[in-house]
């Protein structure tokens, strides 16, 4: 696939880590161009870009940053979101080990926008290589003008620090993470109000992904419309990360236009591990719908994957062969999103609960027939009834389990356990 990168552009340049060298490659340019420009105006380009958030929810980016009040002199604050907690997703590690001015670039031009002088990049806790560089690149960004009280020369103050979480998945919720980064536990607030009227230290605040601010400089370079130029179709635009798992010959981060095929990404990883078959794909995270490899065909954007009933998510592909339980598999993310909700509402703390129970009762061989239609009737009680998306996230996989697959879950019924051969853990990176 002929594609020239450009998030990861400067992926393993020497010095790139400095702000001497990535003003070497070009950064910083976009800065400074921003600055030449009204707020009005940089957030008008990136509406017209049409950039999604790259984190989950696919919201457009100018316009959540439109949503800010400018006519208000209360204090504004942008936090970059970088607990990147859902599994299989290792994308924004990549762009904050590798080129962390990029990022930085990124925030200077949002907070500039919506005239916030604060940026909280709150990272996960087992992130601690990437927290050190991004705190030694925020020092040099200090000593070299780029931050501080006169950004660049122009009068603009920008400060930017670095929030350690403590590894809870729940605060990587926006609300969530807000509660903690105000020193709180991670819990979901109630919305509205959202957090661009009442966010961090109840004032208004903009929360972005890593990924989705990376894509910010490139944007006020090249134009709107040379990012719109890029993907499936409007709705659809620019490059994108995709991390690629389990059983492919190459796992890693890829960067691609947004909307390639499972086939192509499948290609790009080097083909099916050992080639064998595929038997089902996530193509968004574990709380994305697990997919049959018959859809393996559809565009990887936010609307197509929607409209197949899964979604884009976070961009975290897991790849499963024909070895692969899916009761085990999904029992396995039911179990982590148990452990993980943070118990406040009471649908996901006894559903997620039951539903990893359930599933373990059938893997183990104690399934009964009804255990199917529970299922579903649990997903339906838990889908929007909790105050964030977790419980939804839970339902996801559990649920297009039975839709999709429900020859193998009433196979493990029938048989009373694994219709399938164990495979060794080292041979495919998971038994089954």
């Amino acid at each position: 696939m002929a594609f020239e990168p450009v998030l990861t552009q400067n992926v393993g340049k020497p010095g790139i880590l400095t702000v001497a060298g990535y003003r070497d490659a070009g950064g910083y340019a976009a800065l400074r161009k921003a600055l030449g420009m009204t707020p009005a105006e940089v957030i008008e380009e990136v509406k017209k870009s049409g950039l999604r958030g790259r984190g989950g929810a696919g919201f457009p980016a100018g316009v959540k940053w439109g949503f800010v009040p400018a006519d208000t002199d209360q204090p504004k604050y942008l936090v970059c979101n970088a607990d990147e907690s859902e599994p299989g997703t290792f994308k924004d590690r990549l762009l904050m080990e590798k080129d962390p001015h990029q990022l930085l670039e990124g925030c200077a031009i949002c907070c500039w926008a919506v005239g916030a002088n604060t940026t909280y990049i709150y990272i996960r806790g087992e992130y601690t290589e990437a927290a050190d560089i991004l705190e030694e690149a925020i020092r040099d960004a200090y000593r070299e003008g780029i931050l501080g009280d006169d950004v660049l020369g122009s009068g603009f103050k920008l400060d930017i620090q670095v929030h350690r979480g403590a590894g809870a998945y729940i605060c990587g919720e926006e609300t969530g993470l807000l509660e903690s980064l105000e020193g709180r536990r991670g819990q979901p607030r109630v919305k509205p109000p959202f957090p661009a009227i009442v966010g961090a230290f109840g004032k208004p605040t903009v929360i972005n992904n890593v990924e989705t601010l990376c894509n910010v400089p490139h944007i006020l370079t090249r134009g709107a419309d040379w990012f719109r130029g890029i993907g499936t179709d409007e709705r659809n635009t620019g490059p994108k990360l995709y991390c690629i798992s389990g059983h492919v010959e190459r796992p890693g981060t890829y960067e691609v236009p947004i909307g390639v095929t499972l086939d192509e990404l499948i290609d790009l990883a080097g083909g099916m591990h050992k080639g064998r078959a595929l038997k089902a794909f996530i193509p968004g995270g574990a709380s994305a719908a697990i997919l049959p490899a018959s859809q393996s065909h559809l565009n990887m954007d936010f609307d197509s994957l929607a409209k197949a009933g899964s979604m884009l998510g976070s961009a975290a592909v897991v790849v499963m062969d024909e070895t692969t339980c899916l009761v085990r598999a999904t029992w396995r993310l039911a179990k982590f999103f148990s452990h993980e909700s943070c118990g406040q509402c009471t649908p996901c703390r006894e559903g997620t609960n039951w539903m990893q129970m359930t599933l373990k009762r059938i893997e183990d061989g104690h399934g009964s027939e009804a255990d199917a239609e529970l299922i579903l009737r649990m997903s339906r009680n838990m889908s929007g009834t909790a105050l964030c998306a977790l419980a939804d996230a839970a339902v996801g996989p559990v649920q297009s389990l039975v839709t999709n697959f429900r020859e193998e879950v009433d196979e493990h019924i029938r048989r009373g356990g694994c219709p399938l051969p164990p495979v060794p853990f080292f041979e495919n990176g998971a038994s089954h």
